[in-house]
C-alpha cells in the first residue's frame, strides 16, 4: 500500500451485510475515522476544536470498492495528500486487509476547514502549523504513487443512437 499509515480498525459484527462482507457504508466511516486521525495529526484535534470551532468539513468523497472485506479483518489504511491550499485538503485513503499488500478500497476525500461559531460555519484558512504539517505530510507523500484508481466522473454510457 502506498501512503503513511494514519488508521487502523477491526472490523465490528454489526458492519458486516448478508453477503458475509463489510457493508458499503462501512467503508465510508473507516474514511471518515481515518479523517479523524488525519485531523489529529496535523494540529486539528479535539482541543483545537474546542478552543476554536475549527473542524474539517467533508466536501466530496469517491469510494472505490477493490476487494471483500470480511468479518474476521482488521483494516489499515494510509493517506497521501494529493493537494492543499490554504483552506482544503485533497486527501487519498487506501485501506487494506491488515498482512495484505492488495487494497481492498480507496477513497479520495476534498476536505475544508471551517469555524463553527453560534450555529453557523464558514471556510477559514488554516492557521500556520496546520498549514506547515500539512506541507510536511505532502512533501513525504508525493514520491508516493497511487494504489487504486483515481476519481473519476461517474456516468452511465449512453445507448447508441440517443440524444
Amino acid at each position: 500500500m502506498a501512503g503513511i499509515p494514519i488508521y487502523r480498525t477491526a472490523v465490528q459484527p454489526e458492519w458486516i451485510d448478508y453477503n458475509g462482507h463489510l457493508r458499503d457504508a462501512y467503508y465510508g466511516l473507516i474514511v471518515s475515522l481515518a479523517t479523524d486521525a488525519l485531523m489529529d495529526r496535523v494540529g486539528l484535534d479535539a482541543d483545537y476544536r474546542v478552543r476554536t470551532g475549527g473542524t474539517l468539513y467533508t466536501l466530496e468523497l469517491h469510494l472505490h470498492f477493490l476487494q471483500e472485506i470480511r468479518r474476521t479483518d482488521t483494516v489499515d489504511v494510509t493517506v497521501r495528500i494529493a493537494g492543499c491550499d490554504h483552506k482544503r485538503i485533497h486527501a487519498a485513503f487506501e485501506l487494506a486487509r491488515s498482512g495484505e499488500e492488495t487494497l481492498a478500497a480507496s477513497a479520495e476525500a476534498l476536505l475544508m476547514h471551517v469555524i463553527q461559531r453560534e450555529g453557523h460555519a464558514g471556510s477559514a484558512p488554516f492557521p500556520p502549523s496546520v498549514s506547515e504539517a500539512l506541507a510536511a505530510l505532502a512533501a513525504s507523500s508525493a514520491h508516493l504513487a497511487a494504489g487504486g484508481p483515481g476519481s473519476r466522473q461517474m456516468q452511465l454510457p449512453r445507448p447508441r443512437g440517443a440524444s
